[in-house]
């Protein structure tokens, strides 16, 4: 089950770079890096913020991270969504998943759908838009990665470390309760495990979420400066993202210390199928509670 793996430790990785340390050494290529992979987008339609975000004065912001299965003559689906917020103030983190599956109305096409074919029909735009309805919330800023990075990633921060809570075998790997290192290979399996798991694609994301912390705070490490080339390769080919690099910059000085306080949680619905086709339902009593939750931490009424 390739399809919703590759993304996060690449598109961790991204952000990574934006909350990683850098040095003066790596500015040329990290500005040549943050210029090829920077990708804006129209914001001129949202109604989400009265006033325009400032991370030089640490506004709350938020992240859409796109996970998309692109192929040649095919823009593909986005088949991991995992929506963060980030309050420097509180110095806290939330991340969730939105279940790939997940019906609401796709923003720009004037019907319902599964959430994760808004980028089938119009790319990171689309995407935007639609999770900005579903949860009621703006996004400031989207990372889409190729899942074909997955791997690259994992290995170019040099592994990660993740506390396992199922035992379980997948991909020719044991993977023991506790405290489990992971290479890139390692963690496409431990990624990629959902039959054997009770919560199904939600225990699943469960493990993506924590490769995705794995990386960032590997990411946040005075370490990785010694393999950053390898982390700036792997992003260029792969990442697509609206950050500028001035914004890049800003966010690694004052947004750093959150990292130290995540919280995360899943989307509570439940499956069904409509005219043969399954969907999984979030509630509008559930949806209003994670919308209250974001709005608080982002401190916007």
């Amino acid at each position: 089950m390739k399809k919703a793996l590759i993304i996060l430790g690449t598109i961790a990785g991204v952000i990574a770079l934006a909350f990683g340390g850098y040095a003066f050494y790596l500015y040329k290529s990290i500005t040549d890096t943050a210029s090829h992979i920077h990708e804006p987008i129209d914001r001129g339609s949202s109604d989400k913020r009265a006033e325009q975000i400032n991370t030089s004065s640490q506004d709350p912001i938020s992240f859409l991270l796109l996970g998309v299965d692109e192929r040649p003559g095919d823009r593909g689906r986005s088949d991991t969504m995992v929506v963060i917020t980030v309050n420097p103030k509180k110095e806290s983190m939330i991340m969730f998943s939105i279940p790939r599956d997940t019906r609401t109305e796709i923003i720009g096409r004037g019907s319902e759908d599964k959430i994760n074919h808004a980028y089938a029909f119009g790319g990171s735009q689309m995407s935007v838009e639609t999770v900005e309805n579903f949860l009621d919330i703006p996004i400031d800023y989207y990372v889409k990665v190729n899942m074909e990075a997955f791997k690259e990633i994992v290995d170019a921060v040099g592994g990660v470390t993740v506390d396992n809570k199922l035992a379980f075998k997948s991909g020719g790997y044991q993977f023991s309760e506790g405290s489990v290192d992971l290479d890139g290979d390692a963690a496409l399996a431990y990624s990629r495990m959902r039959k054997g798991d009770p919560k199904g694609d939600l225990g699943r994301n469960e493990r993506q979420q924590q490769i995705i912390k794995a990386i960032i705070k590997k990411g946040a490490s005075p370490k990785m400066i010694t393999k950053f080339n390898d982390v700036l390769g792997t992003l260029e080919t792969n990442v697509k993202t609206n950050l500028t690099f001035d914004e890049m910059k800003a966010i690694q000085k004052n947004y750093r210390a959150a990292l130290g306080n995540t919280e995360q949680f899943e989307v509570k619905g439940s499956g069904t199928k409509i005219n043969g086709i399954y969907y999984y339902i979030v509630s509008d009593e559930e949806k209003n509670e994670i919308t209250a939750k974001l709005k608080e931490h982002l401190e916007i009424d």
